[in-house]
């Protein structure tokens, strides 16, 4: 049977989570919910914010010692749950079993990463073949190893075991949320900006289900559901906010794949010091002299395996305080930040990268008929990470973007092009 999924395109600060709140608050009393968000505050937001009912968050404190487990456990009971993203990976059969017929509402608070690789070289392929660990019937990847194994082979074992793991290629290992959890539910809203560029997109293409857009209108003091309507969403009052830098530092940029992963890799193990030097010191001349930012006003992104070489002098990430409810970064942040307003007060930026989606995933969905527009992801993730800034207050911003690509994106999307 094909699952209708609701599809709540809505841009930044429309409105989105706060319709959720409000929607889950006036739900009747035996409707249930599962409320999926990246961020651990922000599930604390729920539990906080959704007073006319009692959210629960799985914990480990059970004879298994896993988050899984009480998911179940609270499924079972009924409860009203929310949880972060990254605890459906483990998403097994019997989970999906006990969602069917369960009555629930799955909120997605932004896209989950429905398809994704697998860090296993073909070395570590043979290798857990030969000691019989893993059994490879039709591209499926069966754990025949040890139950319990707890070796650098334990995140294969867990996403095996749950019957999720795919052989691809001959050479890499992809994982693929199981569409049966989506089929098991009643209802699946999923709340996200520009939903045509996300993995999650094609994911739901890939398993055929079928998905309505719609958007978020604040009447008065209330938030509604509204028709989809894209030219509604005054693009040009926020790019207006939006100081972006235009001068010599961006010739680092100029090429088309200047900045991606690829480019950046290469850059990095073929030790280029200088280049990476470059990044540095432009990084710093934007912030201290350009816009004379401090280092609490700013954050700025790059790829993980430089982000230590091209940290500047005066705006390196602090020392992580000791108490772990705080591990939130304050200066470098991923490239792919979303959901969360812990950068609210910033307002000098810096993105340096060239967002494409990654090639082995790419591949995957174009190799089973799914088109995919690297441009409309880069521009979604841009604008996602952008938002995380004071602009979400309405107050104009500074952004050193140096990739050509990006800034002609940037462009494109807020004349109404991309």
């Amino acid at each position: 049977m094909t699952k209708e999924i609701t599809v709540i395109d809505s841009i930044m600060g429309s409105g989105k989570t706060q319709w959720a709140i409000q929607y889950m608050n006036e739900a009747p009393e035996l409707e249930k919910f599962i409320y999926v968000t990246p961020f651990l505050d922000e599930v604390t937001r729920i539990k906080n914010s959704v007073t006319n009912r009692t959210f629960t968050e799985p914990n480990n404190a059970n004879d298994e010692g896993r988050k899984l487990r009480s998911l179940k456990e609270l499924i079972v009971q009924g409860e009203d749950i929310t949880s972060t993203h990254s605890l459906f990976k483990t998403a097994d059969d019997e989970l999906i079993e006990l969602l069917n017929d369960s009555g629930y509402t799955l909120i997605l608070d932004e896209v989950m990463d429905c398809v994704a690789t697998v860090n296993a070289g073909a070395s570590d392929i043979r290798k857990l073949e030969r000691a019989s660990d893993i059994e490879i019937t039709e591209n499926k990847v069966v754990w025949t190893g040890d139950p319990q194994d707890n070796s650098r082979y334990m995140d294969i074992r867990m996403v095996a075991q749950a019957g999720n793991l795919f052989y691809y290629r001959g050479k890499f290992l992809v994982w693929a949320f199981p569409p049966a959890v989506f089929h098991a539910v009643d209802d699946v809203k999923v709340m996200t900006y520009l939903f045509d560029g996300q993995t999650q997109r094609y994911y739901f293409d890939l398993y055929g289900f079928e998905y309505d857009y719609r958007a978020i209108t604040k009447i008065g003091d209330r938030y509604e559901i509204t028709e989809y309507d894209p030219e509604r969403e005054r693009r040009g009052e926020l790019y207006s906010l939006i100081n972006v830098y235009e001068g010599k530092m961006n010739d680092i940029g100029s090429r088309k794949n200047a900045l991606s992963v690829s480019y950046l890799q290469r850059i990095s193990k073929a030790g280029n010091v200088d280049f990476l030097k470059k990044m540095q010191n432009n990084l710093k001349n934007y912030f201290q002299n350009v816009v004379k930012a401090k280092r609490d006003e700013v954050y700025y992104s790059t790829l993980k395996e430089i982000e230590t070489a091209i940290q500047p002098k005066g705006y390196k990430e602090p020392k992580r305080p000791s108490v772990k409810t705080d591990r939130t970064p304050k200066v470098v942040i991923p490239h792919n930040a979303r959901a969360t307003n812990a950068y609210a007060e910033k307002w000098a930026l810096a993105y340096m990268f060239n967002r494409y989606m990654k090639q082995d995933i790419k591949v995957f969905f174009q190799d089973n008929g799914i088109s995919v527009n690297d441009d409309l992801l880069a521009v979604s993730d841009l604008l996602q990470w952008i938002y995380r800034s004071r602009i979400r207050n309405g107050e104009p911003i500074e952004l050193y973007l140096p990739s050509r690509r990006m800034r002609d994106l940037l462009e494109a999307w807020a004349k109404y092009e991309i």
